[in-house]
């Protein structure tokens, strides 16, 4: 493939992810932090301004550079996490009071997200 077309390739896929990662801190279902270690690991490859622009974000960015160094994350992310997932969810459930198979799909979810945090390493 052309050097060219891959490279524009590559940091349009690199903002899809962002772009996901951005829709997943409102959405409760999307994983923001996957998908901008993702975008990250693109830019890495294709845009170093980019992926400097990622490390350097003032909302991601520490913990995308921690992430990038050392492949753990915060206990003080871990919480933040898990507080917004119980919030998100609670709420989620509560709208769906009568519908009791959705209410057990989110709790289940839920309890797969915060199993997966935290057995994440821990810096």
């Amino acid at each position: 493939m052309n050097k060219g077309i891959k490279h524009k390739l590559l940091i349009i896929l690199g903002w899809f992810f962002v772009i996901l990662g951005a829709i997943g801190a409102v959405l409760p279902l999307m994983p923001t932090t996957v998908f901008l270690i993702i975008a990250l690991a693109i830019f890495s490859k294709s845009s170093p301004r980019f992926h400097k622009m990622l490390l350097n974000n003032r909302w991601f960015g520490a913990g995308l550079r921690q992430w990038e160094e050392t492949k753990t994350i915060s206990r003080k992310s871990k919480l933040k996490a898990t507080i917004v997932i119980i919030i998100s969810f609670s709420f989620s459930i509560a709208i769906l009071h009568q519908r009791i198979g959705l209410q057990l799909m989110l709790v289940a979810i839920a309890l797969v997200l915060l199993t997966i945090i935290w057995k994440l390493k821990e810096s």
